[in-house]
């Protein structure tokens, strides 16, 4: 595969689509389009930001915070943090800015850089334990699996590295379209397996241990004349669980398999690149235009439709305690009821759009802007 002449596609806020390269055109700037007024939300819970922490902008990257028990791990810039409590405990910069991450276990936290270079730090203090470079620009947040590092290149090669000293334990390859969405999404950990979705619409379930394909399901199909028409990427993490695997493609649909072999559960006709989430009842889809769509788990009959985020660019929504939170590009974190889409409750944060999932630690929710604060949400 001639990964050079590849070209790929910028799918950000607004949908904006720009050739690799293109500075002019900022996937992530609304520009000068006016949003969608949001209608006032009669509250049934109060939320309070109860801490915040600074770590660096993220510019053109989606810097994924993770957390470990209660301990957060977050990256900016060319720093990594390690946050306990709403406070910084540790601050390390790695020397070059960080384009993937975080990845990290109760020993380990793993970064990435724009040139490739793999970064691994210890997690009680942050210092740098190994660096190795995989070759490809990594735009996606390693993942630790078992004694093994799995990396995502966004020339769509994985790599499985030694997590004691990061040395190749394998690579994964296959052929792409000549154009594709140029996403941060890496990989998902399930039972043992590594599922990823990539270009053209397929979802794989590899073995970390060797990197071997287990299955191979299709989300979307390609249609069209032209390779922009034919745009039919997976540019989203992939979400499990003990009933259903299940990916979302952009100008493609959603689909869920059989986790245990991929054979085809349901499929639908939705696109979209912010991606989806579960839970044990439903899948939850933020559609390209903005409408949040709740779909049967069993069946993909659909339970409900919210459409007041149309045209606000919403991220991915997630299932997080009772709660569906999505975030906007305003950064404004909407908290949704699961059980029909209604609003219970909003918050503002600095005005920058939450690229990354939010998380729930401690019974806070974290979220990170894309001008690099850490927040922590409280509900009242």
């Amino acid at each position: 595969m001639k990964t050079l002449m590849r070209k790929s596609v910028w799918l950000g806020l607004g949908l904006a689509l720009a050739l690799q390269g293109c500075s002019s055109l900022n996937p992530f700037s609304s520009g000068d389009k006016k949003l969608p007024a949001l209608k006032p939300v009669a509250s049934q819970i109060r939320l309070n930001d109860t801490w915040r922490v600074k770590v660096g902008a993220s510019e053109a990257y989606t810097l994924q915070p993770v957390a470990v028990l209660d301990v957060i791990f977050a990256a900016g810039d060319d720093q990594v943090m390690r946050i306990e409590k709403g406070s910084r405990v540790w601050k390390t910069d790695v020397g070059a800015a960080v384009s993937g991450g975080v990845g990290a276990d109760g020993e380990n936290v793993l970064v990435a850089t724009p040139k490739g270079e793999v970064v691994a730090l210890a997690a009680d203090t942050g210092k740098v334990r190994w660096r190795v470079r995989v070759g490809a620009e990594v735009l996606a947040a390693p993942v630790i699996v078992d004694g093994v590092v799995v990396v995502r290149a966004s020339d769509g090669r994985l790599f499985g590295l030694e997590l004691a000293d990061g040395k190749q334990r394998w690579t994964y390859q296959r052929v792409l379209p000549p154009l594709a969405v140029r996403s941060a999404a890496g990989v998902v950990v399930d039972n043992k397996m590594v599922f990823v979705g990539f270009p053209g619409g397929k979802l794989v379930a590899l073995n970390p241990q060797n990197g071997n394909l287990m299955w191979e399901g299709t989300v979307a199909v390609p249609k069209g004349t032209t390779e922009l028409e034919r745009v039919a990427d997976i540019a989203s993490l992939p979400v499990m669980g003990p009933k259903a695997a299940c990916a979302v493609a952009y100008q493609g649909r959603l689909a869920c398999f059989d986790p245990a072999n991929g054979s085809v559960l349901w499929t639908r006709d939705i696109s979209s690149a912010a991606g989806l989430d579960m839970d044990d009842k439903a899948v939850f889809v933020a559609d390209d235009k903005g409408a949040i769509h709740a779909l049967d788990l069993s069946t993909g009959a659909s339970l409900w439709k919210q459409e007041q985020l149309v045209g606000r660019t919403p991220a991915r929504p997630r299932v997080l305690g009772n709660y569906l939170v999505v975030a906007d590009v305003e950064g404004i974190v909407h908290f949704l009821s699961r059980d029909d889409g209604a609003f219970v409750a909003r918050q503002k944060t600095d005005g920058s759009p939450v690229l990354a999932d939010p998380l729930r630690v401690n019974g806070e929710y974290v979220v990170q802007t894309r001008n690099g604060s850490v927040y922590g949400l409280a509900v009242q």
